[in-house]
């Protein structure tokens, strides 16, 4: 099967990254609806996939697959505000949501039905292609699985997950690119303190972040492993090792995952 008609409710950076894919993948008479807040955003989007500028009403009333691509404090009040018309439709639909740190069970309740529901949490680097996207369902037929994969095929790796571990991956990959900004913009700014010209600083650090990246994927070896295949006896490398842990930067890692984690678990207070 595939979604004949796909329904974006945000139009922000990760909803956008979203829709731009979805629109490449696209066959026939299939279409995308986009709504958002910000109109400029919304007809730019529009603009550049092919979408149709929309608003939530009417998502809510014709799309068989719709994205809830907003913020969480946003949440009950854009179901609010289509509740009726999803409690209205006869058809079958299925709700994707992006909220982070919403349980399927909280985004079913304010939605008023007990819809077919999958849940994702992408991060940034699917606008490159490079995303990682963790996902989880209820309700859902595998071939419903199956056609949204197929509708975001080129976003990145896909891997599914049992819900109560949704957040804890969100806190590795999604909030895991800032903790990587820091470390490839202190790596650029040692370069440039070496006499490096900033640019090639910053195009050398971020290009051995993404080929480290893909050689752990690739090869399967643990990081401790890849990391003793450069650190040579008595060499530079381990100097700078010895550096970074003498500032216990393995550790500022491990509790900037677990620090995002429970974040995410007090915001569910709120929603």
């Amino acid at each position: 099967m595939r979604y004949q008609t796909i329904g974006f409710i945000g139009c922000g950076n990760m909803g956008g990254a979203l829709a731009r894919c979805a629109a490449k993948n696209l066959i026939g008479s299939e279409r995308i609806l986009l709504s958002d807040v910000d109109a400029a955003k919304m007809r730019a989007l529009c603009d550049a996939t092919g979408a149709e500028a929309s608003d939530n009403r009417t998502i809510g009333r014709r799309c068989d697959l719709i994205f809830l691509a907003i913020k969480p404090q946003m949440l009950a009040e854009v179901l609010e505000g289509i509740r009726s018309d999803l409690r209205a439709r006869t058809d079958r639909f299925v709700l994707l949501s992006m909220v982070a740190g919403v349980p399927i069970c909280r985004v079913l309740e304010l939605s008023g039905r007990d819809a077919p529901i999958i849940r994702i949490m992408p991060n940034t680097p699917v606008s490159m292609g490079e995303g990682m996207v963790q996902y989880c369902h209820q309700g859902c037929a595998p071939e419903e699985v199956e056609a949204f994969l197929a509708l975001l095929q080129g976003a990145g790796l896909f891997d599914e997950l049992p819900e109560h571990l949704i957040d804890a991956a969100s806190a590795v990959s999604g909030c895991g690119t800032a903790y990587l900004c820091l470390a490839l913009e202190g790596m650029a700014d040692g370069g440039v303190a070496l006499g490096l010209p900033r640019d090639k600083a910053l195009r050398y650090a971020a290009q051995t972040i993404a080929g480290l990246g893909k050689l752990a994927l690739q090869s399967g070896l643990h990081p401790g492993v890849l990391k003793d295949q450069v650190t040579s006896p008595g060499g530079t490398t381990i100097q700078g090792v010895r550096a970074l842990e003498n500032y216990r930067t393995r550790a500022a890692f491990f509790e900037a995952v677990i620090a995002s984690y429970e974040k995410t678990e007090s915001l569910k207070q709120s929603t």
